[in-house]
């Protein structure tokens, strides 16, 4: 039987504490906190766009330019919408998340050469 001084299991990390640790719920929490508001604020964007289809036909229809509805603009903006969400997402991402996650992987890697 061998003395273990430490909480990591006998195959090597403990990913349970490592997610539990308070740097991974911060990493978590940073991501959320970008996530949850963006994606809320999308479907109400997208809820809207599909109600003015339903019930503001008249709206909708409003010729802009040619056949360019007012209702094609929005569609396309919908596009556009998604578009610039995962810009800003890929941005957010690399600049908070990735390197707070590469100290985390490699504070593992290096538990891992050492077990």
């Amino acid at each position: 039987m061998t003395d273990r001084t430490t909480d990591e299991p006998a195959g090597g990390i403990d990913y349970i504490a490592v997610e539990e640790s308070p740097r991974f719920q911060k990493l978590k929490r940073t991501q959320r906190s970008f996530i949850f508001p963006l994606a809320a604020l999308f479907l109400i964007w997208y809820f809207v766009y599909v109600l003015l289809g339903a019930y503001a036909t008249e709206f909708m229809g409003q010729r802009v330019w040619g056949d360019i509805t007012v209702g094609l603009l929005f569609g396309l903006a919908q596009f556009v919408t998604t578009f610039a969400i995962t810009m800003a997402y890929v941005s957010f991402a690399n600049r908070k998340l990735d390197p707070k996650a590469q100290e985390i992987r490699e504070e593992l890697e290096k538990a891992q050469a050492h077990s």
